[in-house]
């Protein structure tokens, strides 16, 4: 039996310990600013991060790019050249199209080495969520599980990843076009504050308001407790997008207290994800009850 390579991409928001941890690879995409394109690393430090949302809180936002073709090409080869099998997990179809163009350059390559495998996963999640998915595909993988029980296991709890964001206002995600809003969540009221989920086809949309900062991130732990299982096996990822520590703290020390993890990991959210969601954004993922909302339907 080919071993296995679980790759994701630069949306996923893992940082270097994880990806080490859970022998995760991951292809690049690129921010671009002032005419500059800059590989997505997950690997930047905060200061790293400061910059690029000290641009935004000016005013300016980069634009991204998905993971180009010769990225995949080059990302995918290196382990095709180790006869090893490719399970690439990728931001969700709704919120890129990175997800289409891995499977272009996978079916051109299976052509070329026709004893292997690579499996293209839509993760219907970005940021950790997307994370989260890529990890649970490499946890399989090192349980010895083969190719195809992988790829079936990891797509079928894909909707199962819990997913709670707060931002600021919405601006910057309707400028990069990231998420699906009604009516009821355009235009910012002052000190209303949307709290997002990633639905079950993997778009962003508002789900609910809270008034105020702090109340915000109470209910986003609010919302994970009612439907996180399992607590006690799980850790809980943190993303934030340059945030203060007290902030950071504060949110960490709230979901210890509500609810009986194993651990609580945290981690910036990426060039990528935080050119679209902006400064200041937290997201709160884990394992629980299966995702049913869908932003058309209203459920």
């Amino acid at each position: 039996m080919r071993n296995i390579k679980v790759i994701t991409d630069s949306c996923s928001d893992l940082s270097p310990d994880l990806l080490e941890k859970y022998n995760l690879s991951y292809a690049k995409m690129y921010t671009i600013y002032e005419g500059k394109e800059t590989r997505a690393m997950l690997d930047w430090t905060r200061e790293d991060a400061r910059k690029l949302y000290d641009i935004m809180r000016g005013g300016n936002r980069p634009t991204t790019t998905q993971v180009p073709v010769e990225e995949f090409d080059q990302v995918f080869r290196k382990y095709l050249e180790r006869e090893m099998d490719i399970i690439y997990v990728g931001c969700s179809s709704k919120q890129s199209g990175s997800v289409n163009t891995a499977y272009v350059v996978a079916n051109k390559l299976m052509e070329e080495y026709p004893n292997a495998r690579i499996a293209v996963i839509d993760s219907l999640n970005a940021s950790g969520g997307e994370g989260v998915v890529a990890i649970e595909a490499a946890k399989k993988v090192a349980e010895g599980k083969d190719f195809d029980a992988v790829v079936k296991e990891t797509e079928a709890m894909r909707n199962n990843v819990l997913e709670y964001v707060t931002v600021h206002t919405l601006d910057m995600l309707k400028k990069a076009g990231r998420v699906k809003a009604s009516k009821a969540f355009i235009g910012n009221l002052m000190g209303v504050k949307p709290i997002l989920i990633s639905d079950a086809d993997g778009e962003q949309t508002p789900v609910k308001k809270a008034r105020g900062r702090q109340n915000s991130l109470i209910e986003c732990v609010k919302l994970l407790k009612e439907n996180i299982i399992d607590p006690e096996e799980q850790t809980i990822y943190v993303n934030h997008a340059d945030c203060s520590e007290e902030e950071v703290t504060f949110l960490t020390d709230l979901i210890k207290k509500e609810i009986p993890c194993k651990d609580v990991h945290v981690a910036l959210i990426g060039p990528i994800i935080g050119s679209s969601i902006g400064p200041e954004a937290f997201a709160i993922f884990a394992l629980g009850k299966e995702v049913t909302y869908r932003v058309g339907a209203g459920k």
